[in-house]
């Protein structure tokens, strides 16, 4: 009898033991246990602007676009770091990439951010920005890409789908966009205008820090479905 209990007892215990362990998995957020894994993904983050160059302002609360960026930015950094990948930021403060006794800043600055995709063998970059619009009903975030790549406007699509479906106000279509950052290399690049300072309701949104997060999130889900169907970089991008 004795022998009997104490064996039901131990099964007991078993049982105990791996329904904790269980529960516990479950109550592990899914960021925290992908961040084990590693994706062997780089990305490239752009904060658009910095330093002298502010960008456009909120018309209601002055709030400058690259401090707008940098925050978003940040953000995504984080969300890509917890589930796994390699991430490299063009800027991680809010000066400019350029000495204050430099001429010709914004041309020093965008070189320096070639300089610093090429040398991150990335698999995809991000620029962030803010739009701006003499009709201050225009709203709703976009994604840019370069002018005649297949596979940019592949991954801006997906992207906007992802934005159309999870930010506020979002129903637009992906455009190629004749910009210095999605030009200046061979990696996948996409710039994303995350909404319209020019109007009162995205700039309510954006100068959100939990509207910003929410940015973030969105992004760094739509990466991964895209570096997922792209596995292997493309050539001729």
């Amino acid at each position: 009898m004795f022998v009997s209990i104490k064996k039901k007892t131990l099964i007991t215990v078993a049982l105990i033991i791996v329904t904790v362990v269980s529960l516990c998995l479950l109550l592990i957020p899914f960021s925290a246990r992908a961040a084990a894994a590693d994706v062997n993904k780089t990305v490239v983050i752009d904060a658009g602007h910095g330093g002298v160059d502010g960008g456009v302002q909120g018309i209601n609360t002055g709030t400058k676009e690259s401090d707008l960026n940098l925050a978003i930015a940040r953000a995504l950094k984080k969300e890509l770091e917890n589930n796994g990948y390699n991430v490299v930021m063009t800027r991680s403060g809010s000066d400019g990439l350029y000495g204050l006794s430099s001429k010709n800043r914004k041309q020093k600055d965008m070189a320096a951010r070639k300089e610093i995709i090429a040398k991150a063998n990335a698999d995809l970059v991000i620029s962030i920005h803010q739009n701006f619009y003499p009709r201050s009903q225009i709203r709703g975030a976009q994604v840019f890409y370069a002018p005649g790549s297949d596979v940019g406007k592949q991954m801006a699509d997906s992207m906007q789908s992802a934005i159309n479906t999870n930010l506020a106000a979002c129903s637009r279509t992906a455009m190629p966009g004749d910009y210095y950052i999605l030009q200046c290399s061979s990696v996948p690049s996409l710039l994303v205008e995350c909404g319209f300072l020019s109007n009162p309701e995205d700039e309510k949104l954006l100068v959100d820090a939990a509207y910003q997060q929410k940015i973030a999130y969105t992004l760094m889900s739509a990466i991964g479905g895209i570096l997922d169907v792209n596995s292997t970089r493309p050539d001729g991008v």
